[in-house]
């Protein structure tokens, strides 16, 4: 069989590979690798909602098949943070889906409304799935400004007006991965009021909505008047409530965008365990002083890092938001690109980040750092990367050609 498949060809090669093999050789020799790299939250998930699971394990008949598109108790659940959090009413039968993490809700919602040829507006950088479950899918991508303002709306614009076929679809990602930026209501009013006028689809993510830092906490498109009409809006309990592994997410907004995923779910999935959505369900409805726990220590870690490692010498601006920080390429190694940096500071000083060229082709000259390491080992990555700036010269002699 040597026939390469259609969609494996249209996939580009994956940048955080090539950092990934050598992350992975490097602890087969036992090296110590302190790892800002993938955004995996270390933290233990909150005791209530590990008991609600062992407890619901020990019915004999939440083992079975599940509800593809969520218990209903679940998305009533889900239904309620909207309308306690944001002020937003859902209907939780046919405005509310659970999915498999928000990044199997982007994977479907792609293979719902996508026709081969479709034009897909996604900013850049941005995360992954945000271009792959299109592309995967049959559909263009077109790449916008990943800043909110004024810039991104004439972008939007040129876009919209140049683009052949007319563009589908547009991803929104605030709280941003991996730039950390976010927008406000006035942002979101502007997009709406546009996607309305050109009967655009809108596809928000807010996986970050509740790990912010400095100022109030991020909003909903969904808080706009007229979004219910264009837009479907993705979330996750990963990293609000360390539950990464459980893959716990939800699609909530328009009627006939959710009753197109959750078709196409049906004939995909029945759902997640049952047991994980009866405590997903109690993480939601249960007490929240450990999302403020979480919250703050993600808010610490990131103040001891910024800190520490732009007194280093690699200077890290400050995020407002989400799990990770987002930083140029230091001068000395901006020719060598983001994967190079990459490869070198995890060579040199055991220290592991994402290459910003991941994210898209507007992310070289960044890495980005997740805020899964606690403050001793983030202190300790910073001892290493002040040795390694201060032999910066000597590192970039063997790794660039003779000038």
């Amino acid at each position: 069989m040597t026939t390469d498949f259609y969609r494996i060809k249209r996939l580009p090669p994956y940048v955080f590979e090539e950092v990934n093999r050598l992350k992975a050789a490097a602890r087969a020799k036992g090296e110590d690798i302190i790892d800002f790299g993938m955004g995996n939250p270390d933290m233990d998930t909150p005791p209530h909602i590990i008991e609600k699971m062992v407890e619901t394990v020990k019915a004999p008949r939440t083992n079975r098949y599940s509800a593809s598109r969520g218990i209903p108790g679940l998305r009533k659940a889900q239904a309620n943070y909207y309308e306690r959090r944001f002020g937003v009413s859902l209907n939780p039968d046919t405005q509310v889906v659970a999915t498999l993490g928000s990044k199997e809700g982007f994977a479907n919602i792609a293979q719902a409304i996508t026709a081969p040829g479709d034009v897909i507006l996604v900013p850049n950088p941005t995360y992954p799935i945000h271009q792959f479950g299109f592309i995967i899918s049959g559909g263009v991508i077109r790449d916008l400004l990943a800043e909110p303002g004024e810039q991104f709306m004439r972008h939007l614009d040129s876009a919209m007006r140049h683009s052949v076929p007319k563009p589908l679809a547009l991803i929104l990602n605030f709280p941003s991965n991996p730039t950390a930026r976010v927008a406000d209501l006035d942002f979101y009013r502007e997009v709406v009021n546009y996607a309305r006028r050109h009967d655009l689809i809108l596809l928000s993510d807010v996986a970050y909505a509740e790990i912010y830092f400095d100022g109030n906490p991020p909003p909903s498109i969904l808080q706009v008047p007229g979004a219910m009409d264009v837009a479907v809006e993705f979330s996750s309990l990963s990293k609000t409530y360390a539950m990464p592994g459980w893959r716990m997410g939800f699609a909530v907004g328009n009627e006939r965008l959710i009753a197109a995923l959750a078709r196409v779910k049906s004939y995909l999935d029945y759902g997640a365990y049952t047991p994980i959505q009866v405590a997903s369900a109690a993480a939601l409805n249960g007490p929240q002083e450990c999302v403020d726990e979480i919250r703050q220590i993600y808010k610490d870690r990131r103040d001891v890092l910024v800190e520490s490692i732009s007194r280093a010498g690699f200077e890290i601006p400050s995020p407002p938001a989400t799990m990770f920080a987002w930083a140029p390429v230091p001068e000395p190694f901006r020719e060598i690109g983001s994967l190079g940096f990459s490869k070198l500071l995890l060579e040199k000083a055991g220290v592991a980040v994402s290459p910003g060229l991941g994210f898209g082709e507007y992310g070289e000259g960044f890495v980005r750092l997740a805020l899964v390491e606690n403050e001793q080992r983030i202190r300790q990555a910073a001892r290493n990367i002040k040795k390694f700036m201060s032999e910066a010269e000597t590192h970039l002699h063997n790794v660039l050609p003779l000038r």
